[in-house]
């Protein structure tokens, strides 16, 4: 695993070279078996049973958390469960037309999502519900996506998360560019951040990119890997390894864990528990402080599980044993903080119950909005399509409602 000390590139011959160009079925077999379980590389700060773990590595990223903070944490995760299985009821009833589930990736958004500063910006896939959360986006604004009545109409540069992203893998050409941008303009490298966590005071700037493991097989990816790391881009590459590319595993894309991947284009990668939202807070802190400080791009493979399907048109059962299911059930995110805001009486039985409370008003609110949206004007379909007036499209769009004019016309006459 990769250390937050500043990197260098190794010079050459640093590295062994391969010895061999066909690698040994032990090797294989290993490797198999490296991208299926953590390993002993993993960073983790909460084990399951809510038991505090050092890190003389990551805990200097979180010294500003304390029970209070936990506890926000804590809520944050268990508001965006309900209204993330709100929202896949609201699909089922006909009010979505489909939803992408985060079930079981809570602590990986949420960690790495409350890890950005204000002048950070996230660029996310489809899933990435718990990031918008973190970045103040209202999450009624993301139903609208899912309901087909709108692409999206949150403040994307107020709110420092751009538009959600259906192209798999996409988004991390943007993020790279978007990167580059920022170190063009000099807002990295600045010595603003000191690596204080939440207490920094940082001007300097960094770049997030979400995607799954299933993406890392995406030519997009790479080539975002390729330029980053050529312009030392401050992007950190932030990769939810939920096991599951739709229904292929993870060894059927990779014979080696995901985040040893970056050595390959000369920038450090690291593996981080993704169901323990306290190290992914601490990780995500320190990459886009190696970020901010103008060392180029790191990659972070959040170890984690998708716990529903990939999305409410996918029968997981297809493809995948409930023994497995009910293992990563025991590594609950959620579970694990309330343990140890249990085990060292951080909070009551009175603030769990508070909290199911405001998140059973929560999902009611969600859903009063849901079932209630308005149908948008059929001309809402032409615009932001560009950023600047196009008169092919205005004619398109002339032509359109003048071609649905007809119809109310014809009625009229009936």
């Amino acid at each position: 695993m990769s250390s937050p000390e500043t990197w260098t590139h190794p010079e050459p011959g640093a590295v062994p070279a391969a010895t061999a160009a066909q690698p040994t079925p032990e090797q294989v077999i290993a490797g198999l078996r490296a991208t299926t379980e953590g390993g002993t590389e993993l960073t983790q700060l909460l084990t399951p049973e809510g038991e505090r773990v050092a890190s003389p590595i990551f805990d200097g990223f979180i010294t500003d958390v304390d029970a209070e903070q936990l506890r926000g944490l804590y809520r944050d995760m268990v508001l965006v469960r309900r209204a993330d299985r709100e929202a896949n009821a609201l699909q089922r009833q006909g009010q979505l037309g489909i939803w992408v589930p985060l079930l079981g990736q809570e602590a990986a958004q949420i960690g790495s999502g409350r890890a950005l500063q204000p002048q950070d910006m996230a660029f996310p896939s489809y899933r990435e519900h718990g990031v918008a959360w973190a970045r103040g986006v209202d999450l009624k604004e993301i139903l609208g996506i899912f309901r087909c009545s709108d692409q999206g109409d949150w403040d994307f540069q107020g709110s420092k998360l751009h538009p959600y992203t259906i192209v798999i893998g996409n988004q991390v050409l943007n993020a790279t560019g978007y990167a580059m941008g920022q170190k063009f303009d000099g807002k990295v490298g600045n010595g603003s951040d000191n690596g204080a966590g939440g207490a920094s005071a940082s001007t300097d700037e960094a770049t997030i990119a979400y995607f799954g493991d299933g993406a890392t097989s995406q030519g997009d990816v790479h080539e975002g890997f390729v330029w980053a790391s050529v312009y030392d881009a401050p992007v950190v590459f932030f990769c939810q390894n939920n096991q599951w590319a739709i229904s292929e595993p993870t060894e059927r894309q990779s014979r080696l864990p995901l985040y040893q991947r970056a050595r390959g284009y000369g920038f450090p990668g690291v593996r981080v528990d993704g169901n323990d939202v306290l190290a992914c807070l601490a990780v995500t802190r320190w990459a886009l402080h190696t970020c901010r400080n103008g060392n180029g791009p790191v990659l972070i493979e959040a170890f984690t599980y998708r716990m529903d399907a990939h999305t409410t048109s996918d029968d997981p059962t297809r493809y995948r044993l409930t023994d497995e299911l009910e293992a990563w059930r025991l590594k609950d995110p959620i579970e694990r903080v309330r343990a140890h805001l249990s085990r060292t009486s951080g909070a009551d039985q009175d603030f769990f119950d508070a909290i199911d409370a405001e998140a059973d008003e929560f999902a009611a609110d969600l859903r009063d909005y849901c079932v209630n949206m308005a149908d948008p004007p059929p001309e809402r379909i032409f615009s932001n399509v560009y950023a600047d007036p196009s008169p092919v499209l205005d004619a398109q769009r002339d032509s359109y409602l003048s071609y649905l004019a007809g119809f109310a016309s014809t009625a009229g006459e009936e």
